[in-house]
């Protein structure tokens, strides 16, 4: 029964894909060149493709007669008449450069730019383009090709084996494309609800699920992607504009329409500056269609298209294309992705009618003006009924005031206001195991023969499913997943040397650190060893989407061991932990070896480096027994962090291994120092040591933070998720108790922020000051210590780190400020030149200061250059910093920096 089943599925399949009726072909321009992806459109329908890279097309219509129109970027319309009968009906296009006249500008000195009165009307309506549809549904198809064109000799060489093996296994090889394609159903209505179904989804590497995601990106918008539209209200802060002629073509309703063409060019060209050409409707002032290019912060290049159509009277970006090419580290790759809408339902908003005029007061004011209290209450449609011309500035005005009473509209009906994006994501069970027959009903834009021979070659290795009949069992594939997790599971020796993780169920992973990669070296314990093992049962995961999951009951159980060959003994701690949603408790316990700093103003793999080679050892460390007891929750719907400790602890003291350690390098201006900080405060007091006895210290230690401002939140599939405002001040504040042996009460608080103040321009500031309230008993490891550093190289948090500070030298137990401020430039000094911008290099000017009873007034201003290394290593950076006490030059540093963190 099954059998014939099988047979006739396959019969009716086949059948099909004979009687599928529709229309295909080639467009070129008068020279026979193929034009890729231009758009063809169904006159009178909602239905439309665009060509594919090998400037073919196709697209499943009905039996009978059609107008097809035909559009490209810089080329004229054209429309031809077709009938389409049984099969397919081939219907080829050549078209033509568009032709421009210009306006009638008089060409004297001091006369704008026409450019300017058009943008200016179209920057003015953008908001109003926006909030022109009230809902609408749609089938998106899209595809995306990326492709690796080109490896460094050395990486061939190097990893020539995991080449084959990703070739045989994943379809992965230099110059084939990976290509990705999603039909999805997709729904939104104001003001912010998104629902998105996943029909089919197909990948020339395997059984993976990409679905891209509809976005509402528009270039009606302020940004795009972190970049300034040349519609922002502030474009022209970054923009000038040029007009380069105005066309006409026939209109949806058979009437001309005049488009005039637009160059957009940045004053500064750059990562967050578009440039190219936008098409502005006439009298509308809507997007036609646009070409823009823009450049990343590594130097990858990326170029916009979108062509829009009237819908209902709205035009709609209904095919857009993005596409990008560049290196990083020797690698060479492109990639395209392309998007092609077709509405099955769309409703406009009937208080945004196009009718609407909009005149330019810099040209002439209008016949009426509008003040604010003409507007404020006002309904938008009962104004537009009364004055069909408007200024820009009363036209914004008139869209905040609807936006406004929209808002209140909604908290009447007790709708969540605080909600910014309502979302729904649903994949269809069959969407990865649709026919070659389905694909070929529903595919928008025909493959190219590169993207049909890798999709062959997918299908050879049994990468891309086929439909399957609910109740057959495909024994193959499965018994190939069964021995590939059998084979990643199993054991062998030379996991022992570099370390693994053993997936033991869906739930269960145990992860094991070889002790090869944590070989370190210091001047109390010698050369270490130290490996870990953690085991993680996840009870079920809440996925927010593919890069966020929260666990609803996870537990963590390990241990982590370390030799000592110096003191030839073990220390070693053991962890546990349970997370639920935003809540985690945690207990560790053991004997280690802690920096003073518990913030490790040095990373051990770092220390270990300057030690051996500089015979510098920063790091100066102490021994604890400890067991601690952690706790950390988001409560008040996630508005604040809430976390705090309570240790127990004995602390020893301990000495450098020897007195004789000689380095790898021995420098003869220099010597290893004792393994007991220098301290200016201590120095003046009776005990003039950091040193301290063994001793036990009880401590609770209590935070508190969370960042000012309005919280809002987003919905994901049913799920309310607050979103935080990263530009908003950070506030902290933290209580530290000591006692048992020790004996003090710390309290300090800070505030952090970081907002743009223009295209990759940014101003970063902390700002923190505490005490100790009561201090009858505080030993060194209890001292407020601060981001010091004493080497060349610069590493972690570039704000809060001060660059020639001592490590220990202004520990304090007593009060402090500190303050640090970071402003990022885009355009300062050798980023006046284009090409420096172009390649990545931003500049920063830097203060940090700091205030304790020994220190004074510390202070260090500096100059910084990032991104030395460009396309290759872009987050290093060179510092020079002068450093001041109480307003008195001290001298002059210089550092390289990074801020990637080494070892832990």
């Amino acid at each position: 029964m099954k059998v014939t089943f099988l047979i006739l599925l396959n019969f009716l399949c086949v059948s099909l894909a004979v009687a599928q009726t529709g229309l295909r072909g080639t467009v070129k321009n008068k020279q026979g060149d193929v034009l890729p992806f231009a758009a063809v459109i169904v006159k009178g329908t909602s239905n439309g493709t665009i060509t594919n890279a090998e400037g073919r097309y196709e697209i499943a219509l009905a039996p009978g007669k059609y107008e097809i129109v035909f559009q490209y970027l810089g080329f004229q319309t054209i429309q031809q008449s077709t009938e389409i009968g049984t099969g397919f009906t081939t219907l080829d296009a050549t078209m033509e450069e568009q032709a421009f006249r210009l306006a009638e500008v008089q060409a004297k000195a001091g006369n704008e730019d026409p450019a300017y009165t058009i943008m200016r009307r179209a920057i003015a309506k953008s908001r109003f383009h926006q909030l022109q549809v009230q809902r609408f549904k749609a089938r998106v198809y899209t595809k995306s090709s990326f492709t690796v064109v080109d490896l460094p000799n050395l990486a061939e060489m190097a990893f020539r084996k995991q080449l084959k093996e990703a070739e045989r296994d994943f379809n992965f090889k230099v110059g084939v494309p990976v290509l990705n394609e999603t039909v999805a159903e997709v729904s939104f209505s104001q003001p912010n609800t998104y629902r998105q179904r996943i029909l089919a989804n197909r990948n020339s590497q395997g059984d993976f699920l990409s679905p891209n995601q509809f976005y509402n990106a528009s270039f009606y918008s302020p940004t795009i992607g972190g970049t300034v539209s040349p519609l922002s209200p502030k474009a022209f802060a970054y923009y000038k504009f040029e007009y380069k002629g105005t066309f006409r073509e026939p209109g949806p309703d058979g009437q001309p329409i005049e488009v005039s063409k637009i160059q957009v060019i940045p004053r500064q060209y750059g990562e967050g500056v578009f440039r190219g050409t936008i098409y502005i409707l006439e009298n509308t002032w809507a997007i036609h269609s646009l070409q823009l290019e823009t450049v990343t912060n590594i130097g990858v290049s990326i170029t916009v298209r979108h062509v829009c159509r009237p819908i209902q009277g709205v035009w709609m970006p209904t095919n857009q294309r993005y596409s990008g090419s560049g290196s990083y580290l020797g690698v060479k790759a492109n990639g395209y992705y392309i998007r092609n809408l077709t509405f099955s339902e769309f409703v406009v908003n009937p208080a945004f009618v196009e009718e609407i005029e909009v005149a330019d007061e810099k040209k002439g004011p209008p016949a009426q003006s509008l003040s604010k209290s003409d507007i404020k209450g006002k309904p938008l449609d009962d104004l537009v009924k009364k004055q069909k011309e408007f200024s820009t500035k009363n036209l914004r005005q008139l869209v905040k005031e609807y936006e406004k009473q929209e808002k209140q509209a909604r908290k009447n009906r007790k709708e969540d206001v605080t909600v910014v994006r309502d979302d729904s994501l649903v994949v269809d069970s069959l969407a990865r195991r649709r026919s070659n027959v389905f694909w070929d009903s529903l595919r928008s834009v025909p493959l190219t023969t590169a993207e049909m021979k890798s999709y062959r070659k997918a299908d050879s290795l049994g990468l891309v499913r086929e439909i399957k009949v609910p109740g057959t069992a495909d024994t193959t594939r499965r018994d190939s997943t069964d021995r590939q997790k059998k084979s990643r599971n199993k054991f062998s020796p030379g996991q022992l040397l570099s370390g693994y993780t053993w997936r033991l169920s869906k739930q269960t992973s145990l992860n094991y650190t070889s002790p090869l990669a944590q070989i370190e070296y210091n001047t109390v314990e010698g050369y270490t060893l130290e490996a870990a093992l953690n085991l993680r049962y996840r009870r079920k995961v809440d996925s927010v989407n593919r890069f966020v999951q929260i666990p609803l009951g996870e537990w963590n159980i390990g241990g982590t061991g370390r030799y000592q060959f110096g003191r030839k003994g073990f220390v070693g701690y053991g962890q546990a932990s349970y997370q639920y949603k935003t809540t985690r408790v945690g207990l560790s316990g053991g004997r280690y070896l802690y920096q003073f700093n518990p913030d490790n103003p040095i990373s051990p793999l770092l220390n270990s480096l300057t030690s051996l080679l500089f015979e510098q050892n920063f790091a100066k460390l102490y021994q604890k027994d400890f067991l601690n007891l952690t706790v950390r929750a988001l409560p008040f719907k996630s508005r604040v962090t809430l976390s705090g400790s309570l240790e127990y602890a004995q602390r020893t003291e301990l000495a450098n291994y020897r007195e004789d350690l000689k380095p790898w390098f021995d420098w003869k201006n220099r010597a290893f120092t004792p393994n007991r900080p220098d301290n200016a405060e201590v120095a003046t007091t009776v005990s003039t040591s950091t040193a301290f006895p063994t001793h036990n210290a009880l401590v609770l230690n209590v935070t508190a933070s969370g960042r000012l401002g309005a919280t809002q939140y987003t919905i994901r599939n049913g799920r309310r998720i607050a979103r935080r405002d990263n530009d908003a001040p950070l506030l902290t504040l933290n209580y530290r108790k000591g006692m048992m042996d020790v004996d003090y009460d710390f309290l300090q608080g800070s505030i952090s922020h970081s907002f743009e103040t223009g295209i990759r321009s940014r101003l970063n500031y902390q700002l923190s000051a505490g005490a100790f309230l009561t201090n009858r008993s505080v030993y060194f490891p209890d001292f407020k210590h601060f981001a010091g550093n004493e080497f060349f190289f610069q590493q972690g948090d570039v704000v809060s780190s001060f660059r020639l500070l001592p490590y220990y030298q202004y520990s304090t137990a007593n009060r402090f400020a500190e303050g640090h401020v970071l402003a990022e430039f885009r355009k300062f000094l050798v980023t006046q030149l284009t090409i420096v911008r172009l390649i990545g290099l931003k500049e920063n000017l830097f203060v940090n200061y700091l205030y304790t009873p020994s220190s004074k007034h510390y202070t260090e201003v500096g100059y910084g250059l990032d991104g030395i290394i460009p396309q290759v290593l872009p987050f290093f950076r060179v510092e020079v910093i002068s450093q001041w006490q109480d307003a008195k030059y001290q001298g002059l540093g210089f550092r390289i920096g990074t801020t990637l963190k080494f070892g832990r």
